[in-house]
């Protein structure tokens, strides 16, 4: 199948990676040509612009920091609908996997409908290591035609793909995801400092932790990380603290309380605010270390 991808940073470049390892017709593009080149070694065609990276494709797959960036290379100049338009096609897919609010995607979607084009938005999980695997968790709100049209896409991407409902219902189920393992990743960090000012192994206490009801994804592989001091971004942390800040502002919109998201957010505010936003977000530890004095 013909794609097009476009936004080639840490999780950029493996996804589209996978699309061409599965036999995919991929043309990338990407702001700085310097990102795009290690794609075109791979195989890829480059594009010198969303527009012309659609020209005949099938599917459209952006993967960017946030909503107004979705906004620019899907609505904007020499942009995915640009492309659509100046060929006179209305049978092209556009997928977002940025994570960015629910109701700006909704909004994209409409904008993206009116000129033509079907828009999935379609986040994932998994960081670095999933993308990298292709066993990424891919959550998908949109049309039924639309997703049949991706789904082989996002089968050379991911190991677990859902389609959850309608527009706007990937990213929701994406703030989900957040709430779940921002706090899980608070937690951990909560439970090291307690261990380490106590006088007891971390290690140890992960390693008896991680057999019993208290196992976690994220006791297991953000924990390690923790403790081996490996702060090297898989997921920034100032990235997490923009998806919770996404959470909180749905939680608003919908008049929900969700107190233990909101002190975890409070917690990512402070982790960015201490100069650790391009690290890792189990700098969570650092930062509660010292805030306790250890």
């Amino acid at each position: 199948m013909k794609i097009a991808f476009i936004g080639l940073g840490i999780m950029g470049r493996p996804m589209a990676l996978n699309l061409l390892k599965a036999g995919h017709d991929v043309t990338v593009w990407a702001r700085r040509a310097e990102s795009m080149a290690p794609l075109a070694e791979a195989g890829a065609k480059t594009a010198a612009s969303p527009a012309e990276a659609v020209r005949d494709v099938k599917v459209v797959i952006s993967m960017v920091a946030d909503a107004p960036d979705v906004e620019q290379v899907m609505l904007g100049d020499n942009s995915v609908a640009a492309g659509a338009e100046a060929t006179g096609r209305r049978d092209l897919v556009a997928v977002d996997m940025s994570t960015i609010a629910p109701s700006a995607a909704k909004a994209i979607g409409e904008k993206l409908a009116a000129r033509g084009v079907d828009f999935l938005d379609a986040p994932v999980s998994g960081g670095d290591v999933g993308a990298i695997a292709g066993t990424l968790s891919i959550m998908v709100g949109g049309s039924e035609a639309g997703f049949a049209k991706a789904k082989p896409a996002f089968e050379a991407m991911g190991k677990t793909v859902v389609h959850v409902g309608a527009s706007g219902a990937g990213q929701i189920t994406k703030a989900c995801n957040q709430i779940l393992t921002g706090v899980h990743v608070m937690a951990t960090a909560e439970a090291f400092t307690l261990a380490r000012r106590a006088g007891v192994d971390p290690y140890k206490v992960r390693e008896a932790l991680m057999g019993g009801s208290a196992y976690s994804r994220v006791l297991e592989n953000h924990g390690k990380r923790m403790l081996d001091g490996n702060f090297k971004p898989g997921f920034k942390s100032w990235m997490h603290q923009k998806d919770l800040n996404i959470v909180m502002n749905s939680a608003h919109e919908l008049g929900l309380c969700l107190p233990s998201t909101a002190a975890t957010a409070q917690m990512f505010n402070a982790l960015v605010g201490a100069g650790y936003g391009e690290d890792d977000s189990v700098r969570a530890l650092t930062l509660l270390e010292n805030m306790s004095g250890n």
